[in-house]
């Protein structure tokens, strides 16, 4: 019972990839001519015309959306906003990084302790959530740390003004960007 029912997955897993596979671009179709009775078939596809896909030649579009390079072309070859995403980097660069994703659009630094306050670490995660340069695409987590009285590591509270600080430096950064490159 286990066999057939694995093997009807696979055979409803495969009957779409094979119709998905299958081309007809050399089978021509033959219509009988309502006056005469006689066939004709369909004119020869122009070489140039451009293939249409399963969704139509754009894929997918819901809402009548723009291309990606239409909708912002600060995005060109990641997943976010470049600008925000270079701007991020650029801000943070005085932390060490622990991961950058940017199709998924998350910066995570790892901890990182200031000369003049050797007690105490930070941390900090950027999440870029639009493709388009705007305040509310970006959220930052800042993390605070200090050593305890038995030589651990405490978490503190970190103020909503330094992440808004952080934010806002992100922004800037970003703006200042789009302004040099709007301006060549």
């Amino acid at each position: 019972m286990m066999r057939l029912r694995a093997a009807l997955t696979a055979l409803t897993c495969a009957i779409p990839l094979v119709l998905g596979a299958c081309e007809m671009d050399d089978v021509k179709q033959q219509y009988p001519d309502k006056a005469t009775g006689a066939k004709h078939s369909d004119p020869a596809p122009d070489p140039g015309e451009q293939k249409g896909g399963l969704l139509g030649p754009d894929g997918l579009v819901l809402f009548g959306g723009k291309t990606r390079q239409e909708a912002d072309p600060g995005s060109a070859g990641i997943g976010v906003n470049a600008l925000l995403w270079r701007a991020s980097l650029d801000t943070l660069s005085f932390m060490p990084l622990v991961s950058a994703d940017p199709f998924g659009g998350v910066i995570i630094t790892d901890w990182y302790s200031s000369p003049d306050r050797p007690n105490e670490r930070m941390k900090a995660t950027v999440y870029i959530l639009d493709r388009r340069l705007r305040a509310d695409g970006l959220k930052v987590a800042v993390f605070r740390q200090q050593i305890g009285p038995e030589r651990n590591w405490i978490d503190l509270p970190v103020s909503v003004e330094t992440v808004t600080k952080l934010e806002d430096a992100i922004l800037t950064k970003a703006r200042e960007m789009r302004i040099k490159m709007i301006g060549k």
